[in-house]
């Protein structure tokens, strides 16, 4: 391990505090964390630790270049939280040591504060704040009980979920004491804790049994043993991102946890023998129930789809018979069977369940695969043959129902809904300088993640006015009413429109909206956000390999053009009359792309492609053909910044498959049905 000596430092010259940080491959967050510490360590003598262990991603090099000032420990493997925090704590010298995780966002306030209260109560030995997920919720683990008997028994049954108001059930996470006053606790969350130098002193480090969870609960027993009172202050508050260093790494977090539990029980509950036994059997249960979750969660796709073609094929019985069960005896349950192992395997085969991107047109491949499979095979078997019209409409039933089941999802949920084709529709915050060179950057992105909607400003000042083509919607003041309005789902802070404690305060007003919080940190091209880190680096326009120009893609594309545009003259030419004859949009108007399908047919334009202005300009590639729709013109061309439409029209020369342009018909016409006009929003 690579550290430093201790150096003994005169009582006078301590340090007021020692933040001790451990690291495991969180370089942008460990940033975002430490930038943030600037301004809550304004003004007081402090040290600052960060254990790193041995991270890959450039962790310890970025710590040398961007914060010379800190202490870094470099150790040879990872070698778990609690003996991490051990190494720095030996070498700390402050009054005070805050241990502090990498992937939090502190509050300007929040180390004064805390120094206050523990000034203000000389028997406080431990303190936390209060502590908030990226979408502003209370994390529960902020404010918490120690598990005795009855205290385990309710959080392993579920009992304290059930029933969060009760001061009988809901002991362990606190749910039944309001999260806005300050009180004493039994424990608080690992991820912030404050203590005295005496504490420490006294009671030691923290137990390295423990190699990740349960070491904070287990220093907060030995803490209270000690005689010390631990406080949940909630004057102040930090974000807490939580997670990110397991999901880089092969720990088997779930199994950690719950190992970590019974460590705890094993060395501090004091109860009779067969009330630990039946606690012990309590978290083997839970961990069963976790991973049988987990399972459930993994197969919900596949039974939803189960259930639907066996609807499928029941309707098209009774749209057949006029009843249910007109099969012959023989025939059950072997043609149910049959249908939904079909449809399930052509499903599986499409990449429905294990690829995410272009869910919905996996979806309808598959069950157009399955439509021609159970065709096919009634010629096959004569004793079936009785149930041909009803398999091909169950067919076509099922190919209407598998891909709609995933497009009302992507509708219903927010996060879902997110896809190259659609972008996150996002709110910027701040109108200044840096907001600008983000947008600017988000706008240049290769991701193409992010779909700024609107700008909201610190006051009402600049209201309804346009900067980079990008309208001022809203203030900080009612944004929660522009996220709901807009449907929102990500907003992305400047970091010099707004101090960490206004920006904190804002994410706290809004929980429960569904929306994801994220900050660029000072001089920073990434995105910090509860679902990771997005880079917003620029990828030039030359030396690009594109799919587009991939000759199998090309007379794929020219296929599905052909096709497509065939069938369609073919069967909506009796029923043209009845479009609409006019549209507040012509990229949704049904009567408009019908009179441009012979184009299509004959090659001058594709179904899916670009505008034609920006297929006119072939100054570096070909980025395809003008199209009836495309990426760009789902996403409203007049509200888009011309590089912000290159940019697109790069990516998807960049990604383009028959997959991705089934996606984006599929989305078209469905547009098409269920757009309508949409008041501006009132701002107040």
């Amino acid at each position: 391990m690579n550290a430093p000596e201790r150096v003994d430092v005169p009582r006078g010259d301590r340090p007021l505090v020692s933040v001790i940080i451990v690291n495991y491959n969180v370089r942008d967050l460990l940033a975002n964390c430490l930038h943030s510490l600037r301004p809550a360590l304004h003004g007081i003598t402090h040290e600052i630790f960060v254990v790193d262990n041995d991270s890959d991603d450039g962790s310890v090099e970025m710590l040398e270049r961007d914060f010379p000032a800190v202490r870094v420990f470099r150790n040879p493997e990872n070698v778990g939280f609690a003996r991490a925090n051990n190494i720095a704590l030996a070498h700390a010298a402050g009054d005070f040591i805050l241990l502090l995780n990498p992937d939090t966002l502190v509050q300007e306030d929040t180390v004064a504060t805390l120094i206050e209260r523990f000034r203000e109560h000389p028997d406080v030995g431990m303190a936390g704040c209060k502590i908030l997920t990226p979408n502003g919720t209370l994390e529960p683990a902020c404010r918490r009980s120690f598990p005795s008997p009855w205290v385990a028994f309710t959080k392993l049954t579920g009992l304290s979920a059930l029933f969060p108001r009760s001061r009988l059930f809901a002991r362990y996470n606190m749910t039944y004491r309001s999260e806005d006053e300050t009180y004493e606790v039994d424990a608080i969350s690992g991820s912030f804790m404050m203590l005295r130098r005496e504490v420490y002193e006294r009671v030691g480090g923290l137990d390295e049994s423990y190699f990740m969870y349960g070491e904070d609960l287990d220093w907060c027993h030995r803490i209270r043993q000690a005689g010390w009172r631990i406080l949940y202050v909630h004057e102040t508050k930090i974000v807490h991102y939580g997670g990110e260093s397991t999901r880089r790494s092969s720990i088997d977090a779930q199994t950690l946890f719950y190992r970590a539990m019974e460590v705890f029980v094993r060395k501090n509950l004091a109860a009779p023998l067969p009330f630990r036994v039946l606690i012990h059997l309590g978290i083997r249960t839970r961990l069963l129930l976790t991973r049988g979750a987990e399972v459930a969660a993994r197969l919900a796709p596949v039974l939803a789809d189960g259930v639907l073609a066996s609807l499928a094929l029941a309707a098209a019985e009774l749209m057949r018979y006029g009843k249910l069960f007109s099969f012959p005896p023989y025939a059950y349950p072997t043609v149910y069977i049959a249908v939904i192992a079909v449809f399930l395997f052509t499903q599986l085969v499409a990449g429905a369940y294990t690829r995410r991107d272009y869910a919905v047109t996996r979806s309808a491949v598959g069950a157009a695969a399955g439509f021609f499979v159970l065709s096919s095979v009634t010629y096959f078997f004569k004793e079936y043959a009785f149930s041909r019209f009803v398999v091909i409409l169950a067919g076509t039933i099922a190919f209407i129902l598998l891909p709609a089941r995933r497009i009302l999802a992507s509708f219903l949920s927010p996060q879902r809904r997110m896809s190259f084709v659609t972008g996150r529709p996002t709110l910027l915050v701040g109108l200044t300088e840096q907001a600008f060179s983000i947008l600017d950057r988000l706008r240049r992105s290769d991701a193409g993640t992010y779909r700024v909607t609107g700008l909201i400003d610190v006051t009402h000042k600049h209201l309804g006015e346009t900067f980079g083509g990008v309208e001022v919607v809203g203030s900080v003041d009612n944004i929660a009413k522009v996220v709901t309005a807009r449907k929102i789902s990500d907003v992305i802070f400047s970091p010099d429109a707004l101090p960490y404690t206004e920006i904190l305060s804002i994410i706290y007003r809004t929980r429960g909206l569904g929306v994801q919080f994220r900050i660029v940190p000072p001089g920073s091209d990434v995105l910090v956000g509860k679902s990771g880190i997005d880079h917003l680096t620029t990828v030039p326009l030359i030396d690009i390999e594109y799919n587009l120009a991939r000759l199998p893609n090309r007379f794929l594309k020219r296929s599905l053009d052909i096709v497509v545009s065939l069938a369609c003259l073919i069967c909506l030419t009796p029923f043209v009359s009845f479009f609409p004859r006019h549209a507040q949009n012509r990229a949704c108007s049904l009567r408009h792309l019908y009179h441009e399908l012979p184009s299509v047919l004959f090659g001058k334009k594709s179904l899916v492609g670009i505008p034609e202005r920006l297929a006119r300009d072939r100054t570096d590639m070909f980025l395809g053909k003008p199209g009836l729709t495309g990426v760009i013109q789902l996403r409203s061309p007049e509200t888009l910044h011309q590089d912000e439409q290159r940019k697109l029209a790069v990516q998807y020369a960049r990604h383009h498959s028959i997959f991705l342009d089934i996606e984006i018909l599929l989305r078209t016409v469905l547009f098409c049905l269920v757009r309508r006009d949409r008041r501006s929003l009132e701002t107040e």
